[in-house]
This record gives C-alpha cells, structure tokens and sequence, in this order.
C-alpha cells in the first residue's frame, strides 16, 4: 500500500499514463492499478523500471523504494490470523504496524489497541455471531497482538478521542465494562498516549461521518493514510485533499474534547457509575 501510493504519486506528477507505465514493465494497464492499490506483489525489477521512466535518478531515494518493494513482498506476523480475517484488514494492520502517529476518533466502541481482552471478546464475539469459539479466540488474539505495538520501542504516538457514546454502550457484562474503563485509565497515563472523551453534553460536533483513522509513517516521503472501515469494505485514502478534511475533523474533535486530564476524570465519573 506505502510503496503503491508512491508510485501513483511519482508516475501522475509526470503526467504518465497507466498504460504507458505498464508497457514500460511488459504488462497491463490494470497491473499498474493493482501495484499501486498493493493488491499484487512487486518485482524488485518492475519497481526499478519505473522508477527509471519516472526519473528517479538519486541512488537514495530509488534504494528506499525498492526497499519498500522487497518488505512488501514479506510476509508479516498477522499474516497467520488471514483466516479469520477479512479480506481488507491485513494491509489496515501492516500501516498500523508501520505508523509513528495514529490519531483515531471511535464512537460505537472502544478502539481496538485500546481494547481489554474481556470487552475485546465480547466485541468480536457480536461481530463474528457464526464464527466458532476458535476463530473468535484467534480474532482477539490478534487484537492484543497489535496491542503490543504500544508498549514496543518504537512504539507510536497515539491520540485517539472516544464518543461518550463507545464508554456507554454495554459490550459483555458490567465487570467487563468496568474492567475496560479501568483500563483505558491506567493507559491513558502512558507519555505515548493522549485520550481524549467527546462528551454528550458538547453536542454535534466534527465527527459526523462516524469512526476513522488517519496513520502518519516516519518517512518524511510518505502520505498519511485514512481508514475507513465499511461492512463488507475499507477505503484507504492518501490524497492530500482527502487526509486534510479529516485531520481537520480531528483536530476540531481535540480542540472540542476535554483535555486528557479532564477527560480521565469523565472515565473515573463513568467507573464509579458503573
């Protein structure tokens, strides 16, 4: 997905053409639509041969590229979880996994590196009604997989703003829930970490369209991405007109939230209530 943006991006700034892209590499049109949505393996050759018709001449930037090639082509931990998957999530955990800033807005549950793994359970146990007990246990194990992203060396910033909404409604039962309020307290205090409540008593606020994230990469050459999960899909947005609207909608869902102090205080406010 990083390197197919990439490419998208160096080959449209040249005014080159799908078509002529894929005769330059002996292949399609639609080839060159399928690397650049990563949805087929690059050959380190192929990758050189365009950078080549794009004019990538810097030895560094064409040795990045072709470096993200080959990482593409390996396959990642979560690849083991595919079965239990849907098709779109594995590229969605492999930015994650990439990202240096993940900044969310949640509001029908907790987000999912949040997640304890009782209310995780209960989550995906209401997700997967005809799934086996099996591939529900191995869906939530996935889930506190990439929860060690948080805690790794490199781990992520992480500015994630809850609905009130996610905190009230009930997944699994009132210790589940009070265990999962207690949780999100206890981590809100990490320094990698700012979690933020969107109250009901704001009002409409920015975050109208529903729940999103946007991943930020540590190379300085690489756009943000947004994700948008849909029943049967997800979107992955990288144009700069696209990630702007929601960075925007984010940043007036923090600006709108209570601070991450005041909104730790609404958790406690909600745990003794509960």
């Amino acid at each position: 997905m990083l390197l197919g943006s990439q490419l998208r991006r160096l080959r449209e700034s040249r005014g080159i053409t799908r078509e002529a892209a894929g005769y330059s590499i002996r292949a399609s049109e639609s080839k060159i639509s399928r690397m650049e949505l990563g949805r087929v393996s690059f050959k380190t050759r192929d990758v050189e041969d365009l950078l080549t018709l794009y004019g990538i001449t810097d030895e560094a930037e064409r040795a990045a590229l072709v470096g993200l090639a080959r990482e593409a082509n390996v396959a990642g931990w979560w690849h083991s979880y595919s079965d239990v998957l849907p098709s779109w999530f594995p590229t969605y955990v492999g930015l994650e996994g990439a990202a240096s800033l993940i900044r969310a807005y949640e509001v029908q549950f907790v987000h999912g590196l949040l997640q304890t793994e009782a209310y995780a359970h209960a989550v995906v146990s209401r997700g997967m009604k005809d799934a086996s007990a099996a591939d529900i246990d191995r869906r939530v194990a996935l889930r506190l997989e990439r929860q060690k992203y948080l805690v790794s060396e490199n781990a992520p910033d992480v500015h994630i703003v809850l609905d009130e909404a996610a905190l009230r409604r009930p997944y699994g039962d009132r210790e589940v829930m009070r265990g999962q309020l207690q949780h999100l307290i206890e981590i809100s205090e990490r320094p990698n970490i700012r979690l933020q409540v969107m109250p009901f008593s704001f009002g409409g606020h920015a975050g109208e369209s529903g729940a999103f994230t946007i991943l930020s990469f540590p190379e300085s050459d690489l756009s943000d991405v947004v994700y948008l999960e849909q029943l049967t899909s997800a979107l992955y947005l990288d144009k700069r007109e696209d990630v702007a609207q929601y960075e925007n909608a984010l940043r007036e869902l923090q600006q709108d939230s209570p601070g991450p102090d005041a909104s730790r205080d609404l958790l406690r406010g909600l745990l003794q209530l509960s």
